[in-house]
């Protein structure tokens, strides 16, 4: 059974997200995004090489995901960004474009992860409880 283009673009948005972020592997990553790729983004540089380049500088960014959707070429992610280069974790939401099993291009919302003292509403803003109510963490 083929895989849906839905399903195909999901797992390669993660594997390449993991790649870049997670695992820091350049060459790899260079793989999944086109060499013309488009960022939308106020906080990432333009193209594929300001995207990597702000990972590098970020040094221990990390990425995970708590939500994702796909419909045709694009898919959503409800997504945690951490470094110790910001206050506080980034949450946001990244919406890629993939065209020929590249992303080429890129949005995103992102807002510093509320603590549960800062929670207005008394709800953690990823996964099931406050970051900083977390061990380790």
């Amino acid at each position: 059974m083929t895989a849906t283009i839905e399903a195909q673009n999901t797992a390669l948005v993660l594997e390449a997200l993991d790649t870049l972020f997670n695992r820091k592997d350049y060459a790899k990553a260079a793989q999944f995004w086109a060499e013309d790729y488009v960022q939308h983004s106020r906080h990432v540089p333009a193209g594929r090489e300001g995207l990597f380049g702000l990972v590098r500088a970020m040094g221990d960014v990390r990425f995970e995901y708590s939500r994702i959707i796909a419909k045709d070429d694009f898919v959503w992610l409800h997504s945690r960004y951490t470094s110790s280069a910001t206050p506080a974790p980034l949450i946001a939401i990244d919406i890629l474009r993939i065209e020929d099993g590249k992303l080429v291009e890129h949005w995103d919302v992102l807002q510093e992860e509320a603590t549960r003292a800062e929670s207005a509403g008394g709800h953690p803003m990823f996964g099931e409880r406050f970051a900083d109510e977390k061990s380790g963490f």
